[in-house]
């Protein structure tokens, strides 16, 4: 099987390495194809502003795009530009490609704590949420049979500001009892098996969440860390998130900066495992030095 997968970086990359390992070409697209590891075929291109070349006989397209920053004129130039110089590639190709795009968590704007499913409403929240419901609303316009995988925050190999913070002593807990967020996250080896697994499916559904198996408080996170880590319990902040907007630490992502519980059942019932089915599996493996970083 011949495989595009554009947006060639950390996720792109460890996801098109499974693809090959499974025996399928693979042609990864990044404006630095020479950080786009064999066996692996790079071809450089900015989807910001360039149409790339799709071959005529791909099967599968994985569209897994990366702004430079967050700045909305960027995430747009990104998410939306990006996007659509893609599809332009496809149709002048001919090509009738299976498409899977990658987007965010961070779409919705749930903060009670409440859980989140496909059914929820994507309200796009913050100025770079909106963009990226845009350009999913780009999709379905253009392929109404694509499917969309919004992940949760994305950890691992190279991920690793909360670990960071821990260690370096500036992560910081909740002053209020029982005010940190609900934060939720995917491993990132965890994130690519599931775009390939997506693949596979017969009769895939238009949407899926990705996350892993438990929404957890930011402060339980940071505490089992420090444990792992042989660390004192990081300190209170002075402040509760309710006092100046924020939460208590930054976490690996944006999307943790809501007060969400995301649900994976719907990934889950295709039959989907997890090799981290929480942070507890996946931050030890991430402090233990396993996986692979990627350019």
């Amino acid at each position: 099987m011949s495989i595009h997968i554009v947006g060639c970086g950390d996720l792109g990359t460890a996801t098109g390495l499974r693809f090959a390992a499974d025996g399928h070409r693979v042609v990864g697209f990044r404006r630095h194809p020479d950080r786009i590891p064999l066996p692996l075929e790079g071809r450089g291109v900015d989807l910001r502003t360039t149409v790339p070349v799709i071959d005529p006989d791909v099967e599968v397209v994985v569209v897994a795009l990366a702004a430079g920053s967050r700045e909305p004129a960027e995430y747009r130039a990104t998410y939306v530009d990006g996007l659509r110089n893609v599809l332009d590639g496809v149709d002048a190709s001919g090509a009738s490609p299976r498409i899977i795009v990658v987007s965010s968590t961070a779409v919705y704007g749930v903060d009670d704590g409440s859980t989140v499913t496909e059914a929820t409403p994507a309200t796009g929240p913050t100025p770079t949420a909106a963009v990226l419901v845009e350009a999913e609303t780009l999709l379905r316009d253009r392929v109404p049979d694509a499917t969309v995988l919004r992940l949760s925050g994305v950890y691992g190999p190279g991920r690793e500001r909360l670990i960071d913070q821990v260690r370096s002593g500036a992560a910081r807990l909740t002053a209020a009892p029982g005010r940190s967020p609900v934060t939720n996250r995917i491993h990132r080896d965890d994130a690519a098996a599931a775009i390939v697994h997506i693949t596979g499916l017969v009769d895939p559904a238009p949407l899926y969440l990705g996350t892993d198996d438990e929404p957890v408080r930011l402060d339980d996170v940071s505490r089992f860390i420090a444990t792992e880590l042989g660390l004192p319990e990081p300190p209170t902040a002075d402040r509760s998130p309710a006092a100046d907007g924020s939460t208590s630490a930054t976490s690996d992502t944006s999307d943790q900066r809501s007060d969400k519980s995301l649900s994976n059942a719907l990934l889950r019932s295709t039959g989907f495992a997890f090799r981290y089915p929480t942070y507890r599996e996946g931050y030890r493996a991430v402090i233990a030095g396993t996986g692979v970083r990627h350019p």
